[in-house]
């Protein structure tokens, strides 16, 4: 492209391209702001801060808002993203259940559903993917096709060679080779899919604990075992899109199992996943407590939590040295700045859990990352979805210079 031709960098249109973002993501940040405020945060004198807003205003991307009632001197108008300028949905898929949320431009969650899915199949899977995000999108007062991205977590990986989803054998229904044209199809929105566990980082990376940490690995523990690998600011996902699949990871005390995608046991799970703190459970005598396999294992964690000795603190102990000897292999290779412990498990056992793996993990590994817990509590597979959708729609949308 010749110098001087429009969107050569330099330009007039990309220099206010770039102004205009700037801007946007400075309300983003901050909430309303007045053209004062905009002009001071961004370097721009009065009138190109009025002109840049008028432009935007024009555009849809912003909103007056009200004005400075209240403050010193007199009163500026305020202005604000538009929070309609676009919606994005957002999918947690597991095998008993689909939750959906529809959140505006500004990342507010606008509307959120919940499609329980125990034993269906996969003749259904399509439908019912189509009802949970109609079902978002009804709550938040939109339509399907008012959408401008959809991004769907599952457990396992769509392995990008052949479109299949691979590593979730216990996930009905989402495994036809045909799954992705026929959604595609269906919902004729940009789609993308993900592991769970990435965007469990995802959401820890731009909201939680590993916020401006470019090398992290999160280690996730509710159903299963999981991690998410963060390199340079960008999540490795292997070459079949397997990375971070260690729940299988030959551990030193656990048998060594051979075909594990057909056994669907073994390795680094039995040592420290839900199975293993109810096995613990039972041979120290503890009641086992009722629901689901990892309802069941937070209950008991949360419980040995609060023991200062006993069956109960015992627990904990050959808990947090289970995943400290999982979490030594990752740390060897790997040698990350930051280990983010996620998911309802590693959760229910709080600061005293961490710092029971910290002290094993110091004595099982060279490297020592900063071990932290992962602050995105509330549903945060769906809560990184809906992060990653919008960080590829404002990009979309907020770019003034087309």
């Amino acid at each position: 492209m010749a110098v001087g031709t429009p969107g050569t960098p330099g330009t007039p249109r990309v220099l206010r391209a770039m102004n205009d973002r700037a801007a946007l993501d400075l309300l983003l940040e901050h909430g309303p702001l007045s053209r004062t405020r905009i002009g001071k945060l961004t370097g721009l004198s009065k009138p190109t801060a009025s002109q840049l807003l008028a432009r935007l205003e024009a555009a849809g991307l912003v909103v007056a808002t009200g004005t400075t009632a209240g403050r010193p001197g007199p009163n500026a108008q305020l202005y604000a993203v538009n929070p309609t300028a676009a919606h994005v949905a957002g999918l947690d898929v597991t095998a008993e259940r689909i939750r959906a949320a529809v959140a505006d431009i500004t990342g507010k969650v606008a509307g959120e559903f919940e499609l329980p899915t125990p034993g269906r199949r996969a003749q259904g899977t399509v439908e019912q993917v189509l009802q949970a995000v109609d079902g978002a999108a009804k709550a938040a007062g939109v339509l399907r096709g008012d959408l401008h991205r959809i991004v769907i977590g599952t457990p396992g990986a769509f392995d990008p060679s052949t479109g299949r989803l691979r590593y979730a054998s216990h996930l009905p229904g989402w495994h036809s080779p045909a799954l992705l044209e026929e959604l595609a199809a269906a919902l004729p929105v940009p789609l993308e899919y993900d592991n769970d566990v990435n965007l469990a980082a995802v959401a820890e990376q731009r909201l939680g604990a590993a916020k401006d940490h470019e090398d992290f690995v999160l280690l996730w523990n509710e159903g299963g075992i999981g991690a998410a690998i963060v390199l340079g600011g960008r999540l490795h996902r292997g070459w079949t899109g397997g990375a971070g699949e260690v729940g299988f990871m030959p551990v030193p005390g656990t048998p060594l199992v051979r075909h594990v995608a057909k056994a669907n046991a073994g390795g680094f799970q039995e040592l420290a996943g839900c199975n293993a703190v109810l096995r613990f459970a039972r041979e120290l005598g503890l009641p086992e407590p009722q629901g689901s396999l990892a309802d069941a294992a937070a209950a008991l964690v949360s419980e040995a939590a609060g023991a200062e000795d006993g069956p109960y603190a015992e627990l904990l102990h050959r808990f947090a040295t289970g995943l400290a000897v999982g979490l030594a292999s990752l740390v060897t290779v790997l040698d990350p700045e930051l280990i983010v412990l996620s998911g309802g498990v590693v959760a229910a056992g709080g600061e005293n859990l961490r710092a029971l793996v910290r002290t094993e993990l110091a004595e099982l590994a060279v490297p020592r990352p900063r071990l932290v817990l992962g602050t995105v509590q509330e549903h945060p597979v769906l809560c990184g979805a809906l992060q990653s959708a919008l960080a590829t729609t404002r990009d979309e949308v907020f770019d003034t210079s087309r």
